[in-house]
């Protein structure tokens, strides 16, 4: 089993928009294609306006099967696009 870290770092006054546009249409694909969601998370305290992900996979094989089933996903409905209007930064770790 792996655990895999996301932050998302939003532009200042954004998080409701990234919010609202993230659980409205990427979640539930990703839910769907990347499965076991353990915690997400805002920032309040530390740095802020940072948005977390844990999620959770077999092996690092499962984790790059399902990213590479839901990139042409989110690639086709162009969720990416919206969702990174938002964005500032992201990183990844195990």
């Amino acid at each position: 089993m792996i655990y895999e870290h996301r932050t998302y770092t939003v532009q200042h006054g954004t998080m409701d928009e990234y919010l609202e546009r993230y659980e409205k249409f990427a979640l539930p694909i990703q839910l769907k294609h990347l499965g076991r969601l353990l915690g997400f998370f805002v920032s309040e305290i530390g740095p802020l306006n940072q948005v977390i992900h844990i999620w959770a996979y077999d092996s690092l094989a499962d984790r790059e099967k399902r990213r590479a089933n839901l990139m042409p996903i989110l690639n086709g409905l162009r969720l990416k696009k919206l969702i990174k209007a938002v964005l500032l930064s992201k990183k990844s770790k195990f």
